[in-house]
């Protein structure tokens, strides 16, 4: 098992996706956004079943950011209640897992 984690968030536009995206890596809360979609989600939200388009964020990141990558998704996030789902990376790439760390939480240098 490694540090590293996926973060699985939706956003209901690109535009807002690339956003997001950008700051997390500038602030270095991800190593990496990838940005999917247009997808289509169907969830139930205050009582109604809902029918979006939405686009999925796949963000690199690791165990010690996963707390300040919770708190920036609650701030920067347009959704009342958005999306974090974190899946734990068992294995990969070790040279990929050893630039995703060091790419997040390290100050510029």
């Amino acid at each position: 098992m490694t540090d590293a984690r996926l973060v699985l968030t939706t956003i209901g536009l690109m535009e807002g996706g690339e956003r997001l995206a950008h700051l997390l890596v500038q602030r270095r809360l991800a190593a990496c956004v990838n940005i999917v979609g247009p997808i289509r989600s169907v969830y139930r939200w205050k009582g109604k079943v809902e029918n979006e388009q939405e686009y999925l964020l796949l963000i690199k990141t690791t165990a010690p950011q996963t707390a300040q990558l919770r708190a920036a998704l609650k701030e920067l996030h347009p959704y009342e209640l958005p999306e974090y789902v974190e899946l734990t990376v068992d294995g990969g790439s070790e040279a990929y897992l050893e630039w995703l760390a060091a790419e997040v939480g390290r100050e510029e240098g």
